[in-house]
């Protein structure tokens, strides 16, 4: 991880024009271009609060639901998004690999930061349903607090958590390709085992304490308990999400630099 970090200025420009490429493929010849960043999770919020609050009655007692259902979108969405393109990303780019020498963690770590850029703009409509809430939006309204100055640690912890599990992903998936099909299987189960649209408070107790081990867990908790409550996250809260950041971090490098020299055989 030293290594990755002390080459990561030298290498910026790089990363620079393939989180550019990326950016710019992903709305060539739409209409709306950057727009779909605001309006897609506004959309996909509109759906599942239908679906969650009016078809399956799904609540939370004494809070803004629709704020509590976005957050959990919005970060569970940036991961799983960020990670699935960073797996793919090694293997993706061997025809460049094969011909010059790149730092090939360049390819997974680009792909969390482009992805981070869509991650920033979904946060212009989470704010402002958070200050709707604020004026009136749904039963319940959003404390806007001095805490919220602590929300960039936490998305910062997030990115660099997901970097971690693309790194390790990026190069498990160059030996072994069921990996694509196997994450897809994973990230499903994943996402049903994380709060997203229900409360935790509806499992069982030993269920709850096992929320604890889960690392999305505790950055969407932490980031509602700012957002709904007003308050900063307990100091159990931020060691652990601090914790997983960077010890994933450090876990996915160190598997990533151990076996980066033989890509080259198997991609």
């Amino acid at each position: 991880m030293k290594n990755i970090f002390s080459n990561f200025k030298k290498y910026w420009f790089l990363m620079k024009q393939l989180m550019s490429r990326d950016f710019k493929v992903k709305y060539k010849r739409s209409v709306l271009g950057v727009l779909w960043s605001l309006l897609n999770p506004i959309l996909m919020m509109a759906v599942m609060a239908i679906v969650f609050s009016q078809m399956f009655k799904f609540k939370v007692e004494g809070i803004n639901y629709l704020v509590y259902l976005m957050t959990g979108i919005i970060l569970f969405n940036y991961f799983s998004l960020a990670s699935n393109m960073a797996m793919t990303s090694v293997v993706e780019n061997f025809t460049l690999i094969n011909k010059i020498y790149i730092p090939k963690y360049v390819f997974p770590i680009s792909k969390c930061l482009s992805v981070g850029i869509d991650f920033l703009l979904t946060l212009i409509p989470w704010f402002g349903i958070i200050i709707l809430s604020y004026f009136g939006l749904g039963e319940h309204t959003c404390t806007i607090t001095i805490n919220y100055l602590f929300l960039p640690y936490i998305f910062i912890c997030l990115i660099l958590f997901t970097m971690g599990i693309g790194l390790l992903l990026s190069c498990v998936s160059v030996f072994l390709r069921d990996m694509f099909h196997i994450y897809s299987i994973l990230i499903t189960i994943w996402n049903y085992l994380t709060p997203v649209f229900y409360s935790v408070e509806i499992l069982p107790k030993k269920l709850q304490f096992l929320m604890n081990f889960n690392p999305l867990y505790q950055f969407i908790n932490a980031t509602r308990t700012i957002v709904l409550y007003g308050q900063m996250p307990s100091l159990e809260n931020i060691i652990a999400l601090t914790a997983f950041a960077f010890g994933m971090l450090f876990i996915g490098s160190a598997v990533f630099k151990s076996k980066q020299d033989r890509f080259i055989y198997y991609i």
